[in-house]
């Protein structure tokens, strides 16, 4: 098989300046078929070369590969259900308005809350965001529509925190661990990794450009550790995860069950006009996994420039880490790159 074409997307893409940096790996439950580098960590023309081993501030790629395989574990020993009442979990989550939301309805990205607030511009710690999450007006019915909310996604670490007893980040190492992924990828990435991190933005409330630092702000004022951004990682961890999926969606038990990655990977019925599945986005021909996937694809995307899509009838994942942020966030071309790549991936793999 030939991945010319996908390799022209990428190539023009880092031309035209939709990022200054880019990784790809796509391949199967048992290896990678394809892994490549492209352009330079920024567009400084002695910039160092991107190169199979740079690591991307993954953004709310975080939702999918800690908050929700640690919620699905959570699942499935019992420490957590899915039908568990968030207001007898959270101290101050009061109201008729939100009295029946429940666990799945924050993974659902149903419940009322909004899609994103600058609580940074005042809350330090997890004690104030905790607080100013609860206190939000809801947005809209619990289970009337679907908003993605990094609030939802907030709250749902600290719940995972407080019913296991352990840090989202110690508990993410583990996972890791039960997964057999061996590249780099943690919250809060030590110093020595900097040389191989891609920037992401110039960022004018820190007031320095951001290398190995989270760029979403929430999560810098959670200490980099979130529910829903804050993990680094490499092309390759994040494909070690997907095979992990993959692996398990044929039938071999991993870190959690089959049927319950099936539970979690399929769309919610019930909540109107939703593609939403349980912490992961599904496959419509509209979204970034393009129009060629099968109808059980399941991903998700990272405001930085990332993207993990899975497609179980098939058997492939397709991982496209860029660092599209830099130098500014105002940079958008990475949505027209994300559905010709996958696009060009899958006929590549026909």
């Amino acid at each position: 098989m030939s991945f010319d074409a996908p390799r022209r997307v990428i190539a023009e893409a880092v031309a035209a300046r939709a990022c200054p940096a880019a990784v790809v790996d796509v391949g199967d439950a048992t290896r990678p078929l394809w892994r490549e580098a492209f352009g330079r960590l920024t567009f400084e023309v002695d910039a160092p070369a991107a190169t199979p081993d740079t690591i991307f501030d993954l953004a709310s790629l975080t939702k999918v590969l800690a908050t929700t395989p640690i919620v699905m574990q959570m699942a499935e020993r019992g420490t957590l259900s899915l039908d568990d009442r968030v207001d007898g979990l959270v101290p101050g989550w009061r109201g008729t308005d939100r009295a029946e939301v429940t666990i799945e309805d924050l993974l659902a990205h149903c419940s009322g809350l909004p899609a994103w607030r600058p609580f940074y511009e005042s809350c330090v710690g997890r004690e104030a965001f905790e607080q100013a999450i609860v206190d939000l007006p809801l947005e809209y019915a619990p289970r009337s529509r679907s908003e993605y909310s990094d609030p939802g996604f907030m709250l749902l670490a600290f719940i995972v925190e407080d019913a296991g007893g352990i840090r989202l980040d110690d508990r993410f190492q583990t996972l890791l661990a039960q997964m057999g992924v061996v590249d780099r990828m943690q919250f809060t990435p030590p110093s020595r990794w900097r040389p191989d991190v891609a920037p992401t933005e110039y960022d004018p409330w820190r007031g320095r450009l951001l290398v190995g630092e989270v760029h979403d702000e929430n999560a810098a004022a959670l200490g980099g550790v979130a529910g829903h951004a804050g993990l680094f990682g490499t092309a390759g961890a994040v494909a070690a995860c997907a095979r992990h999926l993959l692996q398990i969606a044929g039938g071999r038990t991993g870190a959690f069950q089959p049927s319950t990655l099936a539970h979690f990977t399929s769309r919610r019925t019930g909540v109107p006009g939703s593609s939403r599945a349980l912490g992961w986005d599904t496959m419509l021909p509209t979204s970034s996994c393009g129009t060629r996937m099968s109808p059980r694809a399941f991903g998700h995307t990272g405001f930085t420039g990332t993207s993990l899509w899975i497609d179980p009838d098939r058997g492939i994942y397709a991982v496209l880490l860029t660092n599209r942020v830099h130098p500014t966030r105002a940079n958008d071309l990475i949505r027209a790159v994300r559905p010709a790549f996958h696009d060009a991936v899958m006929d590549a793999l026909t």
